[in-house]
């Protein structure tokens, strides 16, 4: 009986337990509205001959509209190719369960801003803010997202995502497949 009660405790502590808490960058309701962003989170890296590409992954909450904002980071000492978004831009997420999930991308045109380092390494920090669809979010919960593709103004790009990866950035261990089952819920 004793082993049957530590069972059951321990069975019913799990969840408690793998559940994440949310870390919001922002959190603000004023008399405006109100605005929660999650952190930065790192979706895919790509080093490779003194290039570095970097994606990172934000949901955020404005006014009760859920959005997901890409940032792309890019280090180079070459030319550095330029990805604008504009108001066709979408992000297509394939869902492991073969669902394939579109956002748009904001009204807004943007086409990063090239920073040159002391180094004399060129930066180019580029944002992409996507609408996200309510309807969307349970397949988010319940399904790994596999693989992204980014239609940007001139070109379209895909990226595999990894189940896990330890960056060679932060030396942190990332799960990007799994980014909308942990966080989605962090926007509801």
């Amino acid at each position: 009986m004793k082993f049957l009660f530590t069972l059951a405790f321990v069975l019913s502590t799990i969840p408690f337990y793998a559940q994440k808490n949310c870390e919001y960058s922002a959190n603000v309701t004023d008399s405006i509205g109100t605005y929660k962003s999650t952190k930065e989170y790192l979706i895919t890296e790509k080093n490779f001959g003194g290039n570095s590409d970097y994606f990172f992954f934000s949901l955020a909450l404005t006014d009760n509209i859920p959005t997901l904002t890409l940032q792309q980071v890019q280090k180079s000492k070459d030319f550095l190719k330029v990805n604008c978004f504009d108001k066709n831009s979408k992000l297509y997420l394939q869902l492991a369960s073969g669902k394939i999930i579109t956002l748009h991308h904001i009204d807004q045109e943007n086409c990063g801003t090239l920073i040159r380092d002391e180094k004399g390494f060129d930066n180019r920090v580029n944002s992409g803010t996507f609408f996200i669809i309510r309807n969307d979010f349970e397949d988010l919960k319940s399904s790994p997202v596999t693989m992204i593709r980014i239609k940007y103004l001139t070109s379209t790009e895909d990226y595999v995502l990894k189940k896990e990866f330890t960056s060679e950035l932060t030396s942190q261990v990332y799960y990007p497949e799994s980014y909308f089952i942990n966080n989605i819920k962090c926007i509801e």
